[in-house]
């Protein structure tokens, strides 16, 4: 990944370091927040050339540094894989990446909180004001509809593309039996949007057990889905549960 070209204040290099060091700290959140835990992944389009996209080599979240980032193509064929080990789903990052121009960074986790909703036919809804990030349609997408019996693992582009199309235009869809995949502006945006997510899954499942729980209204939903992803909101929270994880 060594670039030089100068594009004004800041070298193409530069750039790509501050992404990298962001996406380093969005894989710690992730686990330190409880959305990842042994697995899962995060990645973000290159800030440099839109074709590719840097995710970390196949390890747990928590522990990831910016040596174990590396370069893909679209299609998850790795730039200088040197015998490193690569995430087996890396095709969930591809296929939204190339469906999707206005993505620059992918979630994929298997949020506990979240897979019920993903099993019972119950629709995932905001309970929660932030909970109003993830939308108000979330689809479930089912990896048996178009390729029958599998490990449920996303190991190829076909699979990446269809799961992509499950995500529509949305923020988020979640997977029958296996977790979710979270898409956003920036990874700063994503990973606030898989937080919440997972809290508000958290809360809805503690509501129905209380009772018939009143969710957001599409108009509530509309504006939070603007409000929250505003810089002032975003690095408040990016702040703290950066310090949380240890990465200030």
């Amino acid at each position: 990944m060594a670039l030089a070209r100068s594009t004004g204040g800041e070298s193409e290099m530069e750039s790509l370091l501050r992404a990298m060091q962001e996406l380093v700290v969005a894989n710690r959140i992730l686990a330190t927040e409880g959305v990842c835990d042994a697995f899962g992944h995060a990645s973000i389009r290159h800030p440099e050339n839109p074709d590719r996209y840097v995710m970390a080599r196949s390890r747990s979240p928590g522990v990831i540094t910016i040596d174990d980032l590396m370069e893909y193509a679209l299609d998850g064929d790795p730039i200088d894989q040197r015998d490193r080990a690569m995430y087996a789903e890396r095709h969930i990052h591809g296929g939204v990446y190339e469906g999707r121009p206005d993505v620059h960074a992918v979630i994929h986790n298997h949020s506990h909180a979240v897979i019920p909703f993903g099993v019972t036919g119950v629709q995932l809804q905001p309970v929660l004001h932030m909970g109003s990030l993830a939308g108000k349609d979330v689809p479930v997408w089912d990896i048996r509809d178009h390729f029958g019996d599998t490990h449920m693992l996303v190991t190829n582009m076909d699979q990446g593309r269809d799961l992509a199309r499950g995500l529509g235009d949305g923020r988020v869809a979640l997977m029958r039996g296996h977790g979710c995949v979270v898409a956003g502006k920036s990874i700063k945006e994503a990973v606030m949007i898989a937080v919440y997510l997972e809290i508000n899954a958290r809360l809805q499942l503690q509501s129905l057990q209380l009772g018939t729980p009143t969710y957001l209204s599409p108009g509530e939903i509309e504006r939070g889905m603007q409000q929250f992803v505003g810089e002032l909101a975003i690095d408040r929270a990016w702040e703290y549960w950066a310090i949380r994880a240890g990465c200030e």
